[in-house]
């Protein structure tokens, strides 16, 4: 449009429901239970692994717009090999929530700032399974969200500190790739922010004497201190409420998550 663009994929997601014969399947307010958690169900039933294949892979595509499905999508994406009942009904649960949402999508409005910031959260110890954490980041330009992952974290981690650590890392590395992208428009940004919940996590970055405890984290998670001091990142400390980036690590109430997925600016073009 003149004054903002609308990207959402509406036609897609009524395909993907027709594909999998859930036209007419009961419409959900959220993508997953805040209770449910999801282990490797060794006793349940098992399901046509094929189908259930098809439908993750159709939902990942859809993530590249949907951020509100993307940490549930890939929680349910680890039972591929061997997918049990419960782990269907659980991808049925994403299907009739975006049956009640397909007109959701980003608005990008034309007078939007150049301000480049970002979130970074983690959930410790999140999976039932192998106990690892998930990395959560989100980055803005102004206003606008630009960018997020979810990801889980290749090691244990044995504090909230280090499981937050750890994802600041994987938000500065990201934060530092796109200020390079955002200089080719001649466009020159300074020091970036790092919102954080997490003050120990902000504490380690800035004396790491205090924190031998540490000493383990491999070393390719603390190139962050150098650009701490660098002043290319600066860390700021964030409420868990105005924490955005709490919507990619577990499973939220409506009231959060309708919240949270309207700050992210996903929103109906009505």
């Amino acid at each position: 449009m003149k004054d903002v663009i609308f990207i959402n994929q509406a036609k897609y997601i009524k395909d993907m429901l027709k594909k999998f014969g859930l036209e007419q399947a009961k419409p959900q307010a959220t993508p997953m239970s805040s209770s449910t958690k999801l282990d490797k169900d060794e006793g349940g039933k098992c399901v046509d692994s094929k189908l259930y294949r098809s439908m993750i892979g159709s939902l990942l595509y859809l993530t590249a717009i949907r951020l509100d499905i993307l940490f549930r999508v890939c929680l349910c994406a680890r039972f591929q090999a061997i997918p049990r009942e419960s782990h269907l009904i659980a991808v049925k649960r994403i299907f009739r929530y975006l049956k009640d949402t397909p007109y959701l999508g980003l608005w990008y409005p034309r007078d939007s700032t150049f301000n480049l910031h970002a979130y970074s959260d983690a959930d410790y110890g999140g999976c039932k399974i192998d106990r690892k954490s998930t990395s959560d980041t989100c980055q803005f330009l102004g206003s606008v969200l630009i960018s997020w992952f979810s990801k889980k974290q290749n090691s244990v981690a044995l504090s909230t500190t280090e499981a937050e650590y750890i994802s600041l890392g994987s938000c500065c590395a990201q934060v530092k790739w796109m200020k390079q992208q955002i200089l080719y428009y001649d466009i020159e940004v300074d020091t970036i922010p790092l919102k954080c919940d997490n003050t120990s996590a902000i504490c380690l970055t800035k004396n790491p004497i205090q924190h031998s405890i540490t000493k383990h984290i491999e070393i390719r998670h603390h190139f962050i201190r150098d650009h701490v001091l660098k002043e290319d990142v600066v860390l700021e400390y964030v409420d868990t409420l105005n924490q955005l980036a709490d919507i990619f690590t577990k499973p939220l109430n409506k009231e959060r998550f309708w919240s949270l997925r309207r700050e992210l600016g996903l929103t109906n073009l009505s």
